[in-house]
């Protein structure tokens, strides 16, 4: 898995937040529909308020495409290739 995010910063507390990450496998599991290859795809947005460094809520979108054989595997089962979701979340740390 390859995954990639930066933290763009607007104001000191308000922060947006770009997300890549691809997934990469090895070998076919038809059990879990998923292929060999390059499998899946996801682009996120997120934006949160940081309350303080250890608190911060967060809401997004988020769009995940599947390719190759996984794409197959989940069209063959009345599954979409991409879907988009709205995401809404706390992010915290001690």
């Amino acid at each position: 898995m390859f995954d990639s995010e930066y933290d763009l910063l607007l104001t000191q507390r308000l922060i947006l937040q770009p997300r890549l990450a691809f997934t990469l496998r090895g070998k076919n599991d038809s059990a879990n529909q998923l292929g060999s290859g390059l499998s899946a795809g996801s682009a996120s947005l997120r934006l949160r308020y940081e309350f303080s460094r250890q608190l911060a809520p967060f809401i997004g979108v988020e769009s995940e495409r599947f390719f190759g054989q996984t794409a197959k595997l989940k069209t063959s089962t009345g599954e979409h290739k991409s879907e988009t979701k709205f995401i809404a979340g706390l992010r915290f740390w001690f």
